[in-house]
Formats: C-alpha cells, structure tokens, sequence
C-alpha cells in the first residue's frame, strides 16, 4: 500500500473546517469560550440542578428570594446554565451574532468586562426590582419573587447595547431597535424573572455604551431616511402581534401585557372551562354551546381564526415597511379597534371579579394599573402613525385595489351562500336542527375570533356540528374566507406601487446623445428601463426595479459638472419609493463620489479601452492580430459594415442562425443586463461589423455601441460577439481590428471592448475584502461555463488600458436582495431545464 500526501489547499472545503474554526475561536476567544461552556456544562450537567427542598435552579440560578437567602455566588452561576435546549440554542446564536463582533470591535478585554458588568449588574438590579415590587405588592412582580433565573443572554444583550455605540447611524439604530424591541417585548408579554434580568441587563449596556463612546452625533446622522422611519413604525406596529406571539408561545406568561394577548392571539377553552359550563354530554344551554363550539374551533383547521388578528397585523405592518399609504389607513383602523377593544375588555374583567374574594383588591388593582398603559399603546400608535404620515406616500394601484375587493366580496358572498345552502342540506347533522336564518347568522360568527364576540355580548353558537359534512362546514368557511382576505391584502401591499413618472426615454436620450457617459451608457437605451432625471434636467440615470432594488445601468451620465450631485438625489427618490439603490457597473470616479456618502461599493467587472489616436497594430505583442488580419484576406473572407435593421434578409438570417447556434451549443441560459443580445441589434444606431467568405457565408458577427459628445459618437463599444462554429481561427480578432481602424479613421477617440463580468486583471486583485473575495470566487466557479476570465484574457490581445468597474451601494444590509436582483437581470428568462443543465456543469 502507498501513500500520498494531499495538499492543504486541495481537502476542499470539509478538510479545512477545523482550521477555521480554529482561526475564528482565535478572533473571537471570549465567545467561543463562553459557547463551549455552556454547551458542555448542558451536556454533563444535563437540566438545571435542584435545591434541596426540589426547587428547580436555587442551587445555580439567581433571583430575588434566593439574593435575600445570601447565595451571592448565583450572580455568576446563573450564566453558565439554560433554561432548556431551546434557551441554550437561541443563546449560542445570540453569542455569534452579538458577542463575536463585539470582540472583533471593542477587543476581548473590553467586551469581557462589558459582559461581566452587564451579566451581574442585571442581575443584581432586577432582583432588586422584582423585591421592591414585591413589598409594594404588585401581583407581576410578586409572581417573579421565587423564581430562578438562568442564562447567559443577560450579559450579551448588554454588549450589544454598549456596542450600538460604537456603530454607525445606520447600524446602531438597527441594533438597538432589534435589542430593544426584544427584549422589552419578552420583558412585558412573557414577564419571567429572567426577562426582567435581561431588560436591567440591556438598560446597563446601552448606559455603558453612551458613558463610554457616546458623543453628539453630527445631524447627518441623526436624520432617519424613509426607509428607516418605515421600519420603526413597522416594527411598532408588528409589536402589537409579536408581543403575544411571544405569550403564546411560552404558555405560562407572566407578563402584565400577556393579560390581553387573546385580543391577538387566542387559545381556546380548557378542560376546566367544559367542566364548569356544561353540566353534561347533552347539555345544549347557551353558554355550554360556546364553551364547547370554541373547544372544537381550537382543535381544528378553524384554529387559524384564532390567529387572525395577529396575522392581520403583522401584513399591515409589512405593508408599512413598504411604505404603502393602503397600509397606513389600515393600521389607523387596526388600532383604534383594538384601543376599543381593549377598553372593553379591561371593563369585562374588571366586571367578572367578586369583591367578596380576599384578593379582589390586589387583583383589582393589577388589571386598572395594567389596563391603562394597554389602552393607551393603540393610542400612541395612532399618534406614531399620524406624525409620521409623509412616509406613507405609496399608493397601490387602483386596479389592484378593485381585483382585491372583488375577490373578497365573492369570497364573502359565495362562501356564505354554501354554507347556507350545503349546511341546510345536512342541517340533520347540526343540533339543534338550524334554519336558514340561523346557519345564515352562524355564518357571520365563523368569521368573527371567539374573543371579539365575547367583547360584544353576541353568543358564539346556536348549534354545534355532529356527522362529517356539518363539521367540514362549520371548521373551513372561517379560514377560506379569510385565506383570500388576508391574501388579498398581501399582494396589494407586495405588488409594486403606483409610481409619479420620474423621466421619459425621449429626455433621457437627449441628455445621453448630448453629454454623453460612460461606455455603458448606450446600454440604457436598451427596452427595460426607467429613467430618472434630476432636478435640474441635466443628468439622469437609467434603473430597472427588481424586488425592492433599483438597479442602474451604469452611473449617471448628463452634464459631467451635475453627475456628482446625482447619486445623493437619486437615492433620495429610491428612499421616498421603499427601495434600495445599486449603481452598477460605475467608474473610480463615481464610487468615490459614493463613497463620500458613506456608500460602500465592490469590483464586478473590469473595462478594456484602446485608445485610437496612436493605434498601430506594430511589434511582436500585435503578431496574434496581424496573423488573423492577414488570414482573412487567404481565405477569402472580408469585412462590411451594415445595420442590422436594414440588412439584407438572407444576412439578417444567418446572424439569428448563428446565434441560436451558438446558444445551443451551451445549452444554457443566455445572459442579458449588460450583455446585448439579438434584439438589441436592432437599432439604426448601432453598428454592426460582419465577416463573409466569397459565397456570402456569415463567420462572424460584432455589434458596436455609440459613446457620445456634443451630439457625435467619440467613441465605440464591443457588445454583441458571436462566429460559427466552422468560421476561420481568429475571426473575433480580425472583426476587432478591423473595426478599430475603422474607427481610427473616423477620427473616434477610443474603442471599448467591454466590461467582462466577475473577472479582475491582475492589476487589480491585490486588495480584497469579504466580498470581494466571494465575488472572485463565484468569478472561478462560473468560469467553465461562461468563460469570463478568459474573455478578459482574449480581450488583452489588444493591449488594453484597464478600468475597473464597481457597484455602489448605500445598505449593506440589501446586499441579498441587490445579489438577486443582478441575478435576475442577467439570466431574466432562464427555464428549469436550463438551471438544471447550468447546475450539472458546476457540479461536474
């Protein structure tokens, strides 16, 4: 048997995970520390150790009653332990996705000391907090008095409140408003001591932060843009569903605002709740029936009307980060319902406590103090809501609003009509026996959640279903009616919105045919775009909308003296529309005019530019043209310029021949966005050079871009390239130096021969960052299959001056969405088969 040593760099990417897990504890040893404890003090400790009395976490865990019986170490244990395993999943997470870039940012010693104020000041403080309550005799805190608090998230979330410090405006208000959101909403809705602990521990981080970075932040950076505002009334909004998702999920709240979560969230009657109101099997009284009609809706496919509140928000509140003004209206209405309703069911509780109880006054006292603030939140939110109004200028289609009412009023109708018609048919199956008037009235009801009728005083049955047919009825008609509801208003809000014309093609083309832009700018002419034009009508930019990015052909181009102020203008009016700019495909130049606005931007192609006033194909680094200048005219084959509009048939023919041609010998998807293709050929201004033998058959084809000033081409672009599969060798070469003396002849300033995607001259590649160096590799990844890089190395043939390409975008955070979005540009129209062909060669 031999052996054979396999170099480091070919172990691919399973050999190499232990030295990045390696090199990542080594930039980060205070969090892989911290995880590799909790993880093995959950593996050999197993579930929180008990006290001596049973008593769950009094031996680890921290709290008020076990601070007061003088165990000062548990301030310190309580971190090392979890809950459970989901508490020690979610706190891994948390360490990864706060703590370690804490490190990398503030160094380990810092953190490490942020950590530890955070982690035993909050535990110190909310047991301190929880006490006082307790002596005050506030039933919330009184609850939390014994209880043993666990966990390591304390400490964390206070880091990552200190840090939001040390963070840019934008970074800094997304992290606080995540924390903040998440820790206050457990605080109020699940109410433990731990998340009492985890507030105090979040108030002492954000304090430290300020004492220790915080300075006054320039104005620039305290204005909010559209897109920011959006988000926090969002979120706000959202609240109003998270928050008793939060209750719900952890099935024994503590939490003041938890007393109300089945306004959002219900959960259905328990066994108790049937025994109390049912006096036996055949007990038909009123209150007995809708007991037992809301214990079937909970445990049937009707269980999702008990959710409908909730989901009603949170697509309200999606509507809202979207900037719709159908959003804002609807939350308007949303809210001071549940201001209503609320009210309401404050006064209904308050009416069910018996004063004769000995806990009536402390329970009395719990649901007024707790009622006021719950009341006034829809209020606050109104208010929010109103100051906030100008971020809500979106409006949907008309068309889309009319589709969206009709399918609700059809869904409506024609439900309604089948479970009047279909449950009279099986009225047999239904007890008591209803009529038509009743199942009409039932109707109404199964679209209403229990908890709203309750609030109204209105029974929820008159009859319960028996056989089959009665129960399919009675448990669909209330989620298929509101499937299409909350359906509707989804896509109403996720459609794109009515958008004021920002610019015309005709302007735009004026600007572009007069000061002319980059060598990508004819680009912009091509179907598929929308133009921006500024205040000042004298630069515009060409975008296409994709998702939530508008993503530009180029930079701006125009007046050269108005480019600059383009780019701040032009985000602007994407800020006010709710989407995220990216200039693609923009000069040195321009990205640094980006990056004096705080843009970040990265490499995605490099230009190739050939200057023509000197040009002379002279020298041994010309032999390769010169060899195919001189084989043309061996076999016979010349050079013409035509326009493909005007072209004679039979050539117009054989150039879509070759190019399907060439498009089936990939068998894959064929790219668009900067990469023209047929269609684009056909244009009077752009010129196309062929190369024919003496029997008038096509070998290859170029097609040239105008680059304009003062009204007159000054120069051209390489766009569309394709030969025959049986065309001479080097007939790309001999179509460009044709062309380029053409050019020269003219009097043209340069010739371009276009950006190649994904691909870097060597020039280039020395500094690299995350993205970068992903974008290299999907460059090497891809290169089999589209042949970038060696594009870019068949286009050096030329001697070429190098101009990288860039985007430049404002929010690193769209850097998902902007991915897809030039995806999607490229490959608009690509088949499953070709995916499935594209993904085999990538793979094999």
């Amino acid at each position: 048997m031999s052996t054979e040593t396999v170099p480091a760099g070919r172990l691919g990417l399973f050999g190499t995970v232990p030295a990045r897990v390696r090199r990542a504890a080594g930039r980060a040893p205070l969090t892989a520390t911290l995880v590799t404890l909790l993880v093995l003090v959950a593996a050999v400790g197993g579930s929180v150790p008990a006290d001596a009395d049973g008593s769950p976490g009094r031996v680890v865990g921290t709290g008020a009653s076990i601070l007061a019986e003088g165990k000062w170490w548990t301030v310190l244990s309580y971190g090392l332990w979890s809950a459970g395993p989901t508490a020690l999943i979610a706190t891994v997470l948390l360490a990864f996705a706060v703590l370690a870039p804490a490190e990398r940012r503030l160094g380990t010693r810092t953190t490490l000391g942020l950590f530890a104020l955070c982690q035993v000041g909050g535990a110190l403080l909310g047991a301190g907090i929880i006490g006082l309550g307790s002596d005050t005799g506030d039933v919330w805190l009184s609850s939390d008095q014994t209880d043993a608090a666990t966990g390591a998230s304390v400490g964390i979330v206070g880091v990552g409140l200190a840090l939001s410090a040390r963070l840019p405006s934008l970074w800094r208000r997304r992290l606080r408003l995540v924390l903040g959101f998440g820790v206050l909403l457990f605080t109020l809705y699940d109410g433990t001591a731990q998340d009492i602990l985890r507030f105090c521990g979040a108030g002492i981080g954000l304090v430290s932060g300020a004492f220790l970075w915080g300075r006054r932040r320039p104005r620039h950076e305290r204005v909010v843009s559209h897109a920011e505002s959006r988000v926090l009334v969002a979120i706000t909004v959202g609240a109003s569903a998270l928050g008793p998702l939060i209750a719900f999920l952890t099935r024994a709240p503590y939490g003041p605002f938890s007393l109300y979560s089945d306004l959002f969230v219900g959960t259905g009657p328990g066994a108790d709740d049937l025994r109390s109101s049912c006096a036996s099997a055949a007990d038909m009284s009123a209150g007995c029936l809708q007991v037992r009609s809301e214990s079937l809706l909970a445990s049937s496919p009707s269980v999702l009307m008990l959710f409908v509140p909730a989901i009603l928000l949170l697509i309200v509140a999606e509507g809202l980060r979207r900037g719709r003004r159908l959003a804002l209206l609807a939350a308007l209405l949303i809210e001071t319902g549940a201001a209503l309703a609320t009210w309401r069911y404050a006064a209904q509780g308050l009416s069910f406590l018996d004063p004769s109880d000995p806990g009536y006054g402390d329970a009395h006292r719990f649901v007024v103090l707790y009622s006021i603030p719950l009341v006034a939140m829809p209020l606050l939110v109104i208010g929010l809501l109103l100051v906030k109004r100008r971020h809500f200028e979106l409006r949907v289609p008309r068309r889309t609003i009319l589709r969206v009412s009709v399918a609700v009023t059809a869904a409506f109708v024609g439900i309604g009509a089948a479970y009047v018609q279909f449950g009279y048919a099986v009225r047999g199956d239904f007890a008591p026996v209803p009529g038509h008037g009743n199942l009409a009235a039932d109707f109404i009801k199964r679209l209403i959640p229990p908890v709203y009728l309750g609030i109204l005083d209105a029974p929820y049955a008159h009859f319960l279903p028996q056989g089959g047919a009665a129960r399919t009825l009675y448990f669909w008609v209330g989620p298929a009616f509101w499937a299409v509801t909350l359906g509707g208003l989804l896509l109403a809000f996720w459609r794109p919105p009515l958008r004021h014309r920002a610019g015309s093609e005709s302007e735009a083309r004026a600007l572009l045919t007069t000061y002319g832009g980059s060598t990508l700018s004819y680009m912009t002419t091509w179907p598929g775009h929308e133009y921006w034009i500024a205040d000042d009508a004298r630069a515009a930019v060409a975008y296409r909308v994709i998702g939530k990015v508008a993503l530009t052909t180029g930079g701006p181009y125009g007046d050269p003296e108005a480019r600059d102020a383009v780019l701040a203008q032009f985000a602007k009016y994407c800020d006010q529309q709710g989407w995220s700019p990216c200039f693609y495909g923009v000069t040195a130049e321009t990205l640094d005019v980006a990056n004096r606005l705080g843009w970040r931007g990265v490499q995605v192609a490099e230009d190739t530019l050939l200057p023509l006033a000197d040009l002379a194909f002279t020298g041994k680094k010309w032999q390769d043209v010169r060899t195919a200048l001189n084989k043309a005219g061996k076999v016979g084959v010349a050079a013409s310029w035509v326009s493909f509009p005007t072209a004679a048939p039979l050539l117009r023919e054989q150039v879509r021949d070759l190019s399907q041609e060439w498009v089936a010998a990939k068998g894959l998807p064929e790219m668009g966005f900067t990469l023209g293709g047929l269609d684009e050929l056909n244009d009077p201004h752009v010129r196309c050079l062929v190369a024919a033998d003496d029997q008038g058959r096509l070998h290859g084809i170029t097609s040239w871009l105008p680059c304009y000033r003062d009204g007159e081409p000054v120069g051209w672009t390489l766009d569309f390239m394709r030969r025959g599969t049986d065309s001479f060798h080097g007939v790309m070469e001999f179509l460009i130096a044709t062309a380029a003396l053409r050019f020269k002849e003219e009097g043209a300033e340069f010739m371009s021969l276009s950006g190649a995607p994904l691909a870097r001259a060597a020039d280039h590649r020395r500094a690299a960052d995350g993205l970068q160096r992903m974008l290299d590799t999907v460059g090497r990844v891809l290169e089999p299959v589209y042949g970038f890089r060696s594009l870019l190395a068949f286009k050096a043939k030329f001697q070429p001056q190098y101009q990288p390409l860039y985007i430049a975008y404002p929010d690193p955070v769209a850097l998902p969405a902007i991915t897809n979005a030039i995806g999607r540009a490229y490959l608009p129209r690509t088949t499953l088969a070709q995916m499935l062909r594209l993904s085999r060669r990538l793979m094999g």
